[in-house]
């Protein structure tokens, strides 16, 4: 018997989950142990980190829809067969972090929208909230199955760069969002965004300067910005054919998911 906490997890992954063993199961030296997530059309292969005798941690996977899947407790011991220790459900949802990023996503171009999303400004959350809000939208945004020819500024491509308009960068700048921002600087628009004004006249560039976000702003104008570091507490994904491999660097737990 094993206990999986939390028993469930966005579909965009990268939460923690600890497993707690059951005292037959306690964890020897050179026992290696897995979890297997076999979903309806992916599976997942995720390594764990000892915390003590009795449990450890993972890092969900993300999945491709929301449903119940079987978890397998795999151990492994050099020149023995790998065994199944023991089996447990868990399921995969929707939360709001990617009903967020959906809204964000198909919102690009709309005007009502975006100044929706100023209209929550006025509300200021704090600093633990807008960190919490980044983290986990840039994680779900990564996630969506964004089409081929999204783009940052919208579907409509024939507006011209000086209409004055509100964007999705205008929109993670002036909450501060590092990671978003980071996350649609990549994306195609993501640049073209920077030197476009609103109607007050403020470009996302002089939102960050005006509002004494530094990073974001070295982020915004300096020729090789890196990665911003919080984004590092996350993960590096390669994708390799139907095979994609995951490392947390937080935990420097491995991921390998597998079309089924």
């Amino acid at each position: 018997v094993m206990k999986l906490n939390p028993q469930q997890a966005p579909l965009y992954g990268d939460s923690v989950i600890t497993v707690q063993l059951s005292e037959e199961d306690k964890v020897e030296d050179d026992v290696v142990f897995y979890l297997v997530f076999t979903g309806s059309t992916v599976q997942h292969c995720t390594s764990t980190r000892k915390i003590n005798p009795g449990s450890l941690e993972t890092i969900s996977p993300g999945h491709d829809c929301c449903e119940t899947v079987k978890v397998a407790l795999c151990a492994s011991r050099e020149g023995h067969p790998v065994l199944v220790v023991a089996e447990e459900s868990f399921q995969f949802v929707q939360d709001e972090a990617y009903d967020a990023a959906q809204f964000l996503a198909t919102c690009a171009g709309n005007q009502q929208a975006l100044n929706f999303t100023r209209f929550l400004d006025r509300s200021r959350p704090p600093a633990a909230d807008v960190d919490f809000l980044d983290e986990k939208v840039a994680l779900a945004f990564r996630h969506l199955k964004l089409p081929a020819e999204w783009n940052v500024l919208g579907a409509d491509q024939s507006l011209t760069e000086n209409i004055p308009r509100e964007t999705l960068m205008h929109f993670a700048v002036r909450l501060g969002l590092l990671r978003l921002t980071w996350f649609l600087l990549q994306q195609p628009g993501g640049r073209g965004a920077l030197s476009i004004h609103n109607n007050e006249g403020a470009t996302p560039v002089s939102l960050a300067l005006e509002r004494g976000y530094q990073k974001l702003h070295q982020l915004l104008t300096e020729e090789g910005a890196r990665e911003p570091d919080s984004w590092s507490t996350l993960s590096h994904t390669v994708h390799l054919g139907d095979y994609s491999v995951k490392h947390h660097r937080g935990l420097g737990v491995y991921l390998l998911t597998a079309e089924a």
